[in-house]
Protein backbone atom coordinates (compact mmCIF):
# COMPACT_ATOMS: atom_id res chain seq x y z
CA UNK A 1 0.00 0.00 0.00
CA UNK A 2 1.44 3.46 -0.64
CA UNK A 3 2.57 5.62 1.99
CA UNK A 4 0.73 8.63 0.33
CA UNK A 5 -1.74 7.47 -2.48
CA UNK A 6 -3.53 3.67 -2.00
CA UNK A 7 -3.69 4.05 -5.86
CA UNK A 8 -0.13 4.79 -6.67
CA UNK A 9 2.17 1.31 -5.71
CA UNK A 10 5.41 2.31 -4.73
CA UNK A 11 7.90 2.64 -7.54
CA UNK A 12 11.11 0.93 -5.50
CA UNK A 13 10.44 -0.89 -2.32
CA UNK A 14 12.81 0.72 0.16
CA UNK A 15 12.74 0.06 3.79
CA UNK A 16 10.89 2.37 5.98
CA UNK A 17 14.21 2.51 8.26
CA UNK A 18 16.08 3.40 5.89
CA UNK A 19 14.54 6.11 4.61
CA UNK A 20 15.35 9.09 6.92
CA UNK A 21 19.19 8.26 7.00
CA UNK A 22 18.98 7.90 2.94
CA UNK A 23 17.11 11.09 2.70
CA UNK A 24 19.29 12.73 5.12
CA UNK A 25 22.15 11.75 3.11
CA UNK A 26 20.92 12.70 0.11
CA UNK A 27 19.89 16.03 0.32
CA UNK A 28 22.95 16.96 1.72
CA UNK A 29 25.01 17.42 -1.36
CA UNK A 30 21.30 18.44 -2.95
CA UNK A 31 21.39 21.50 -0.85
CA UNK A 32 24.60 22.53 -1.04
CA UNK A 33 24.92 22.40 -4.88
CA UNK A 34 21.73 24.78 -4.42
CA UNK A 35 23.14 26.99 -2.02
CA UNK A 36 26.03 27.45 -4.25
CA UNK A 37 23.95 28.78 -7.10
CA UNK A 38 21.30 30.80 -4.99
CA UNK A 39 18.45 27.99 -5.26
CA UNK A 40 17.14 25.23 -2.76
CA UNK A 41 17.96 22.36 -4.80
CA UNK A 42 14.36 21.08 -4.76
CA UNK A 43 14.23 20.72 -8.76
CA UNK A 44 17.74 17.52 -8.03
CA UNK A 45 15.38 16.29 -4.97
CA UNK A 46 12.55 14.83 -7.26
CA UNK A 47 14.74 12.25 -9.01
CA UNK A 48 16.22 11.46 -5.78
CA UNK A 49 12.39 10.80 -4.46
CA UNK A 50 11.48 8.65 -7.35
CA UNK A 51 14.32 6.93 -7.80
CA UNK A 52 16.92 5.88 -5.08
CA UNK A 53 13.86 6.54 -2.62
CA UNK A 54 11.61 4.45 -4.67
CA UNK A 55 8.54 6.98 -4.37
CA UNK A 56 6.25 6.91 -7.32
CA UNK A 57 5.75 10.25 -9.33
CA UNK A 58 2.27 11.10 -7.49
CA UNK A 59 4.24 10.60 -4.28
CA UNK A 60 6.81 12.41 -4.77
CA UNK A 61 5.39 15.80 -5.57
CA UNK A 62 3.89 16.41 -2.50
CA UNK A 63 6.49 15.23 -0.02
CA UNK A 64 8.99 17.55 -2.10
CA UNK A 65 6.90 20.33 -1.66
CA UNK A 66 6.58 19.73 1.56
CA UNK A 67 10.26 19.56 1.87
CA UNK A 68 10.53 22.87 -0.10
CA UNK A 69 8.52 24.70 2.54
CA UNK A 70 11.10 23.59 5.36
CA UNK A 71 13.82 24.74 3.36
CA UNK A 72 11.96 28.39 2.07
CA UNK A 73 10.55 29.12 6.02
CA UNK A 74 14.34 28.34 7.37
CA UNK A 75 15.85 30.44 4.27
CA UNK A 76 13.48 33.25 5.01
CA UNK A 77 14.80 33.22 9.02
CA UNK A 78 18.03 33.09 7.73
CA UNK A 79 17.97 36.00 5.88
CA UNK A 80 15.88 38.15 8.03
CA UNK A 81 19.07 38.21 10.77
CA UNK A 82 21.54 39.24 7.93
CA UNK A 83 19.76 41.27 5.57
CA UNK A 84 17.63 43.81 5.22
CA UNK A 85 14.87 43.82 3.63
CA UNK A 86 14.16 47.34 2.40
CA UNK A 87 15.81 46.66 -0.91
CA UNK A 88 12.64 44.71 -1.75
CA UNK A 89 10.23 47.38 -0.98
CA UNK A 90 10.19 48.68 -4.13
CA UNK A 91 9.79 45.18 -6.07
CA UNK A 92 7.03 45.19 -3.74
CA UNK A 93 4.24 45.62 -6.76
CA UNK A 94 6.12 42.98 -8.82
CA UNK A 95 6.04 40.59 -5.73
CA UNK A 96 2.58 41.14 -5.19
CA UNK A 97 1.68 40.53 -8.78
CA UNK A 98 3.65 37.14 -8.62
CA UNK A 99 2.14 35.83 -5.78
CA UNK A 100 -1.42 36.51 -7.14
CA UNK A 101 -0.90 34.77 -10.16
CA UNK A 102 1.59 31.75 -8.53
CA UNK A 103 -1.47 31.28 -5.45
CA UNK A 104 -4.19 30.22 -8.34
CA UNK A 105 -1.96 28.06 -10.31
CA UNK A 106 -0.75 26.21 -7.08
CA UNK A 107 -4.06 25.65 -6.30
CA UNK A 108 -4.90 24.46 -9.68
CA UNK A 109 -2.07 22.58 -10.22
CA UNK A 110 -2.03 20.23 -7.29
CA UNK A 111 -5.75 19.27 -7.91
CA UNK A 112 -4.33 18.81 -11.54
CA UNK A 113 -1.62 16.26 -10.43
CA UNK A 114 -4.43 14.53 -8.10
CA UNK A 115 -6.46 13.86 -11.28
CA UNK A 116 -3.37 12.56 -13.48
CA UNK A 117 -2.61 9.33 -13.87
CA UNK A 118 1.28 8.28 -12.34
CA UNK A 119 2.55 7.51 -15.92
CA UNK A 120 0.90 10.87 -17.00
CA UNK A 121 2.29 12.54 -14.32
CA UNK A 122 5.88 11.13 -14.89
CA UNK A 123 5.94 12.73 -18.94
CA UNK A 124 5.00 16.32 -17.45
CA UNK A 125 7.82 15.92 -14.67
CA UNK A 126 9.98 14.90 -17.79
CA UNK A 127 9.43 17.70 -19.64
CA UNK A 128 9.22 20.20 -16.92
CA UNK A 129 12.42 19.13 -15.54
CA UNK A 130 14.11 18.99 -19.03
CA UNK A 131 13.19 22.51 -19.34
CA UNK A 132 14.24 24.13 -15.99
CA UNK A 133 17.87 22.26 -16.63
CA UNK A 134 17.92 24.03 -20.53
CA UNK A 135 17.28 27.30 -18.33
CA UNK A 136 19.89 26.65 -16.34
CA UNK A 137 22.31 25.95 -19.06
CA UNK A 138 21.18 29.42 -20.68
CA UNK A 139 21.14 31.30 -17.42
CA UNK A 140 24.59 30.12 -16.93
CA UNK A 141 25.80 31.27 -20.14
CA UNK A 142 24.41 35.21 -19.64
CA UNK A 143 25.50 38.04 -18.31
CA UNK A 144 24.91 37.93 -14.59
CA UNK A 145 23.00 41.57 -14.93
CA UNK A 146 21.43 42.68 -18.03
CA UNK A 147 18.96 45.67 -18.98
CA UNK A 148 14.94 44.76 -17.87
CA UNK A 149 13.53 43.85 -20.62
CA UNK A 150 9.90 44.91 -19.67
CA UNK A 151 8.96 48.53 -19.57
CA UNK A 152 9.15 50.51 -16.48
CA UNK A 153 5.48 51.40 -16.86
CA UNK A 154 3.61 49.95 -13.53
CA UNK A 155 0.91 48.68 -15.48
CA UNK A 156 3.18 45.95 -17.77
CA UNK A 157 4.59 44.92 -14.53
CA UNK A 158 1.84 44.01 -12.71
CA UNK A 159 0.48 42.08 -15.65
CA UNK A 160 3.52 40.39 -16.43
CA UNK A 161 3.94 39.85 -12.90
CA UNK A 162 0.52 38.06 -12.60
CA UNK A 163 1.70 36.45 -16.19
CA UNK A 164 4.92 34.69 -14.52
CA UNK A 165 3.43 34.13 -11.28
CA UNK A 166 0.33 31.81 -12.93
CA UNK A 167 3.39 29.55 -14.88
CA UNK A 168 5.52 29.43 -11.06
CA UNK A 169 2.48 28.69 -9.40
CA UNK A 170 1.77 25.62 -11.79
CA UNK A 171 5.42 24.53 -11.73
CA UNK A 172 5.75 24.67 -8.38
CA UNK A 173 2.37 22.34 -7.39
CA UNK A 174 3.23 19.65 -10.93
CA UNK A 175 7.19 19.46 -9.48
CA UNK A 176 6.69 19.71 -5.50
CA UNK A 177 9.67 22.98 -6.06
CA UNK A 178 9.29 26.41 -4.36
CA UNK A 179 10.09 28.13 -7.75
CA UNK A 180 13.25 29.57 -7.24
CA UNK A 181 14.74 27.94 -10.39
CA UNK A 182 12.03 30.47 -12.12
CA UNK A 183 11.29 33.62 -10.17
CA UNK A 184 14.97 34.44 -9.68
CA UNK A 185 15.89 34.64 -13.31
CA UNK A 186 12.51 36.26 -13.92
CA UNK A 187 13.41 38.85 -11.29
CA UNK A 188 16.57 39.49 -12.32
CA UNK A 189 16.25 39.49 -16.49
CA UNK A 190 12.29 40.76 -16.96
CA UNK A 191 12.12 43.39 -14.15
CA UNK A 192 16.03 44.37 -13.54
CA UNK A 193 16.38 44.00 -9.59
CA UNK A 194 19.62 42.75 -8.32
CA UNK A 195 20.56 39.32 -7.54
CA UNK A 196 20.58 39.65 -3.30
CA UNK A 197 17.10 41.51 -3.62
CA UNK A 198 15.90 38.96 -5.93
CA UNK A 199 16.85 36.05 -3.56
CA UNK A 200 14.85 37.63 -1.03
CA UNK A 201 11.74 38.17 -2.85
CA UNK A 202 11.77 34.80 -4.44
CA UNK A 203 11.55 33.44 -1.12
CA UNK A 204 8.57 35.87 -0.65
CA UNK A 205 6.99 35.18 -3.52
CA UNK A 206 7.82 30.97 -2.82
CA UNK A 207 5.96 31.20 0.80
CA UNK A 208 2.57 31.64 0.07
CA UNK A 209 3.25 29.33 -3.24
CA UNK A 210 4.23 26.51 -1.46
CA UNK A 211 2.25 26.67 1.47
CA UNK A 212 -1.10 27.00 -0.60
CA UNK A 213 0.20 23.25 -2.60
CA UNK A 214 0.92 21.58 0.52
CA UNK A 215 -2.35 22.64 2.03
CA UNK A 216 -4.16 21.54 -1.20
CA UNK A 217 -2.25 18.42 -1.39
CA UNK A 218 -2.88 17.58 2.15
CA UNK A 219 -6.78 17.93 1.80
CA UNK A 220 -6.35 15.50 -0.96
CA UNK A 221 -4.80 13.32 1.27
CA UNK A 222 -1.45 13.73 0.41
CA UNK A 223 -0.66 13.33 3.55
CA UNK A 224 -2.60 11.03 5.46
CA UNK A 225 -0.22 8.53 7.06
CA UNK A 226 1.60 11.40 9.03
CA UNK A 227 4.27 9.50 10.19
CA UNK A 228 6.34 10.38 6.25
CA UNK A 229 7.20 13.47 7.93
CA UNK A 230 9.42 11.81 10.07
CA UNK A 231 10.73 9.07 7.47
CA UNK A 232 11.11 11.60 4.67
CA UNK A 233 10.19 15.15 5.06
CA UNK A 234 11.74 16.05 8.34
CA UNK A 235 15.16 14.60 7.41
CA UNK A 236 15.50 15.88 3.83
CA UNK A 237 14.56 19.04 5.30
CA UNK A 238 17.17 19.42 7.86
CA UNK A 239 19.86 17.76 5.27
CA UNK A 240 18.87 20.38 2.72
CA UNK A 241 19.02 23.46 5.11
CA UNK A 242 22.27 22.31 6.04
CA UNK A 243 23.95 21.68 3.05
CA UNK A 244 22.38 24.96 1.80
CA UNK A 245 24.51 26.61 4.36
CA UNK A 246 27.81 24.94 3.93
CA UNK A 247 26.98 25.44 -0.07
CA UNK A 248 26.57 29.30 0.77
CA UNK A 249 29.52 29.55 2.24
CA UNK A 250 31.43 28.34 -0.06
CA UNK A 251 30.00 30.97 -2.76
CA UNK A 252 32.99 32.41 -4.64
CA UNK A 253 35.11 29.11 -4.34
CA UNK A 254 32.94 27.68 -7.52
CA UNK A 255 32.63 29.89 -10.91
CA UNK A 256 28.46 30.02 -10.36
CA UNK A 257 27.93 30.03 -14.27
CA UNK A 258 30.05 27.75 -14.84
CA UNK A 259 28.04 25.27 -11.61
CA UNK A 260 24.60 26.36 -13.42
CA UNK A 261 25.72 24.47 -16.88
CA UNK A 262 26.97 21.28 -15.21
CA UNK A 263 23.83 21.33 -13.01
CA UNK A 264 21.42 22.20 -16.05
CA UNK A 265 22.90 18.71 -17.80
CA UNK A 266 23.32 17.15 -15.02
CA UNK A 267 19.44 17.70 -14.16
CA UNK A 268 18.44 16.10 -17.70
CA UNK A 269 20.57 13.48 -17.72
CA UNK A 270 19.30 12.88 -14.68
CA UNK A 271 15.48 13.38 -15.27
CA UNK A 272 15.81 11.40 -19.01
CA UNK A 273 17.37 8.51 -16.86
CA UNK A 274 14.65 8.55 -13.90
CA UNK A 275 11.49 9.31 -15.28
CA UNK A 276 11.74 8.02 -18.97
CA UNK A 277 13.27 4.58 -18.09
CA UNK A 278 10.45 4.09 -15.49
CA UNK A 279 7.70 5.04 -18.36
CA UNK A 280 9.51 2.48 -20.25
CA UNK A 281 9.17 -0.31 -17.76
CA UNK A 282 5.37 0.93 -17.31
Amino acid sequence: MSELRPDIPPSVPVSADHRPRLAFLYSLPIGALGGLIGLGGAEFRLPVLVGPLGYAAGQAVPLNLAVSLVTVLASLAIRSGTLSFASVVPLLPVVSSLVGGAVVTAFWGASLAGRLSNEQLERVILVLLVVIGVALVVEGLLPSQLPAFLPPDLGWRVAAGVAFGLVIGLVSSLLGVAGGEIIIPTLVFAFGADIKSAGTASLLVSLPTVLVGVLKYNSRGAFAKREVFGQMVIPMGIGSVVGAVVGGLLVGAVSASALKVGLGIILNISAWRVFRSKHGKG
